[in-house]
């Protein structure tokens, strides 16, 4: 009985110390097998890649012309429209942008002589006081290309950086497929044909952002 009493509590620790074992042992083998080698150059565990608004703006530019050229109205319709009923004519024909309406439109006019960069563009048909500009760079300003098709939306991208450099990469776009054909200083006295668009800011003087435009 002597002998049975002193070595039971030693087996029993001797038991625990093995039990304790075998569960460190499991736990261990279970965490490495949930680890992942991740060699070099691979993705895994890279987190989203940045926001390319280059990338993004090459291939949304095409999408971006198209749209305007559907809600394209002509210059001399959308002026008589505007004259009338801005209202009725905003409702119609406009989308709501960023500091004012954005509309879609189209004419065929004569240029005139560069002021501050941005060229007068005579249109028949315009109601009397109306002057149309186009901007045609080296800077593009301004996020018509952008605003103007009502489908480009701030939701859409992650942050006000991304959805502002998106603007900038369709003006960027605009330079490097449309305007890099057209001799930009050499337009007074041309036949123009344009479509683009505006914002509403000033009902006399539209600032157009070409999407489109040929030189006759």
């Amino acid at each position: 009985m002597s002998a049975v009493s002193t070595t039971s509590p030693q087996r029993r620790r001797l038991t625990r110390r093995i039990v304790i074992g075998a569960v460190v042992l499991v736990v261990l083998i279970a965490m490495a097998l949930s680890v992942k080698v991740v060699s070099k150059g691979s993705s895994v565990g890279a987190g989203p890649a940045a926001f390319s608004a280059s990338a993004w703006g090459k291939k949304h530019f095409p999408e971006v012309q198209a749209a305007i050229a559907k809600r394209a109205v002509p210059a001399d319709e959308l002026a008589t429209a505007l004259d009338a009923d801005a209202a009725a004519a905003t409702k119609k024909y406009g989308v709501a942008g960023g500091a004012g309406t954005e509309f879609s439109t189209t004419f065929t006019g004569t240029v005139g002589e560069a002021q501050d960069g941005l060229y007068p563009v005579t249109v028949d048909g315009l109601p009397g006081g109306l002057l149309i500009r186009m901007q045609t760079g080296p800077a593009i300003n301004g996020t018509d290309l952008r605003d103007a098709p009502g489908t480009i939306e701030f939701g859409q991208f992650t942050n006000q950086i991304d959805y502002q450099n998106a603007g900038a990469a369709l003006n960027d776009q605009l330079k490097q497929q449309v305007l890099a054909d057209v001799d930009t200083a050499s337009l007074t006295g041309k036949t123009v044909e344009v479509t683009g668009a505006f914002q509403l800011i000033n009902p006399k003087a539209w600032l157009v952002t070409p999407s489109a435009l040929e030189v006759r």
